[in-house]
This record gives structure tokens, C-alpha cells and sequence, in this order.
């Protein structure tokens, strides 16, 4: 039995060093023309919170269309981050994920956003004092200035406490650049 799990163990190390070093697998990219600063950090303890404003009555779909929401309960300690990023023209994130998600205000110019499980490096474009969620996750994505003037962004995010808060990925292959 225990040369058995030697075997196993033996054959798992060999298949993952192989899936590593598969050719013309693409490293992690970096950020270009873009530079982040930490505006503040704190660390929370657990949260459970639920805010809602659902009338007492729903008496027509317009009303029900009305109704807000928000939870946010987590097992054990937070760190909240709160992050500018400006990036220059041509300028961009590079492909990553964050272990939580991500409220991002668009504070100066123009980013686009694209996901890496898109098969059509679908271009989502979003100008100053609009907002978008990133989930976190395994959620792979790039942001990148397309335009001649300088973006920025203001990101807030949650993440598990001690977390590294970016994680660089490879190029899924579904974009161009």
C-alpha cells in the first residue's frame, strides 16, 4: 500500500511539473503605464450586515422593480483597501484577479475593462463618475487606458485578512494585445 501512494504521489509531481512547463504557456503580464496609490487601509472583524428597503406591501411590479438590497457577511477578518490607479495613455492594469471583489469609480478620463472568461474580448468602456464591480475571485481581467489622456480610477476593495490583494495572471489568449 505504501508503495502505491509513493507511486501516485511520484506521478502527480511529474504531471504538474509538466502542466508548468508547457510550451508557449504565457507568463503572468504586468501593469504598463500605470501606477497605484493606497489611499487608506483598515482591517474589519467579522461582518454581517443586510440593509434593505422593501416596501411592506408589493401591490404592482414597479414597486417590486424598487427593491434594494445589500449583504455582506464574511467569516473571519477583513482588510478594506482603498486604492487610486492612474494610468497614462496606452496604459493598463495587466491581467489579474483579487481574492474579493472590487467597487471601482472611474474619478478622470476614460478605461476599458476585459474579462477573461470572454471569448469575444467584449470592450466595456466606462467615462468619469461611472462605476463598475469587479468580483474578485476567479475572475481575470484587464484594465486598460485606450484613449490619448491620462484615466483614473478610485478602487475599494474587501478582501480576506492577510490576503495578497492582486494576483497577476497569464493572458487568457481571447484578446489581441
Amino acid at each position: 500500500m505504501r508503495r502505491r501512494l509513493t507511486w501516485l504521489a511520484m506521478c502527480s509531481a511529474i504531471i504538474s511539473i509538466t502542466a508548468l512547463r508547457q510550451p508557449g504557456r504565457a507568463s503572468a503580464t504586468t501593469p504598463e503605464r500605470c501606477k497605484s496609490t493606497l489611499v487608506a487601509v483598515g482591517r474589519f472583524s467579522e461582518i454581517d450586515v443586510l440593509s434593505h428597503s422593501i416596501p411592506s406591501k408589493l401591490e404592482n411590479a414597479r414597486q417590486r422593480a424598487n427593491v434594494w438590497l445589500s449583504l455582506q457577511k464574511t467569516e473571519g477578518s477583513s482588510d478594506l483597501y482603498v486604492e487610486q490607479n492612474a494610468l497614462q495613455p496606452r496604459g493598463s492594469t495587466g491581467w489579474h484577479t483579487h481574492p474579493g471583489h472590487s467597487m471601482v469609480i472611474v474619478t478622470m478620463g476614460t478605461v476599458t475593462a476585459y474579462e477573461g472568461d470572454d471569448p469575444g474580448c467584449t470592450p466595456h468602456v466606462y467615462k468619469q463618475g461611472m462605476t463598475f464591480v469587479d468580483p474578485g475571485g476567479e475572475h481575470v481581467h484587464i484594465i486598460r487606458n485606450e484613449s490619448d489622456s491620462a484615466a483614473q480610477t478610485i478602487a475599494v476593495q474587501l478582501i480576506p485578512a492577510g490576503s495578497t490583494r492582486r494576483i497577476d495572471a497569464a493572458s487568457p489568449g481571447n484578446c489581441p494585445f
